[in-house]
């Protein structure tokens, strides 16, 4: 029923989106696109992604992200706070997922899962190649063992890009290795590669492709890739004074370890609140 009314509210959010005049974005939406694709851009946002994976062994699992970016500027750097709190619905054992990697088997659980914190060095004023790179920490903080990894891990993390109007490509790395936690449960070395590619259209409509590839090194290599293949669109609105965000994004996994979903869809609505 929670799935439903989700998938109710997406649908509501597009067609409420598509009827808004495309006058509402049209002083300053290239700056605020490209800020917006950037992630490392100097700008306050608070995104929250609704994602639904279909077709693991176990049943759907369903993940709300929420992914709060504060910028600091520190002299002619700027320190990009990027926090992400997943909230989990899982039916059990589902393998291939960032948020959980290293699951246990059970009968499902719902509640907070491992809340990762990063934060990325940026210079204030970037040139044609934007970059940033810092520390990233995944704190065991789930409410139930099938939620996280119930270890510490901490690693670098770093991001590349490029914005030839009217694209924004890059690429965002993270490596966690864990070092503290519980005991019982198994090592973490999980890779993250986040290979993005945006193209931006009239009306601040917009394509979009952001893969997110996992790698587990803790297991067999038959089972150690994630690799998704898709892509999606997203508009950039504003309702009054306040700009906003949102994109619908459909992805199949043409690698995947045993247990992990077929494909995913995610939806992200995102309040921006540029400097």
């Amino acid at each position: 029923m929670a799935r439903k009314n989700t998938l109710l509210l997406l649908s509501i959010t597009f067609l409420y989106v598509y009827s808004l005049p495309l006058q509402a974005m049209a002083q300053g939406g290239d700056d605020l696109a490209a800020k917006t694709q950037n992630p490392v851009g100097a700008m306050y946002s608070l995104p929250f992604k609704f994602s639904f994976d279909y077709g693991a062994d176990n049943g759907e699992a369903s993940f709300l992200n929420i992914q709060p970016v504060i910028p600091v500027t520190v002299g002619e750097w700027n320190l990009i706070n990027r926090v992400i709190m997943p909230l989990i619905d899982t039916p059990g054992l589902v393998t291939g997922t960032p948020e959980i990697p290293s699951p246990v088997q059970g009968n499902g659980a719902t509640g907070l899962g491992d809340i990762n914190y990063s934060v990325f060095l940026s210079p204030a004023e970037p040139g044609e190649i934007i970059w940033g790179a810092g520390p990233s920490l995944m704190l065991p903080t789930a409410s139930d063992d099938q939620l996280g990894s119930g270890k510490w891990s901490a690693g670098p993390t770093a991001v590349v890009l490029a914005q030839p109007k009217p694209w924004s490509i890059g690429l965002l790395g993270r490596q966690l290795w864990s070092f503290g936690g519980d005991s019982d449960r198994s090592t973490v070395s999980q890779l993250l590669l986040e290979p993005f590619i945006n193209y931006n259209l009239e009306g601040g409509w917009y394509l979009i492709s952001d893969m997110i590839i996992t790698a587990n090194w803790q297991a067999d290599s038959d089972n150690r890739w994630t690799v998704p293949l898709g892509a999606g669109f997203g508009k950039l609105f504003a309702i009054g004074e306040q700009k906003m965000n949102t994109k619908l994004e459909a992805y199949y996994n043409v690698e995947k370890p045993d247990g992990a979903p077929d494909w995913s869809l995610s939806w992200t609505l995102q309040f921006l609140f540029p400097r």
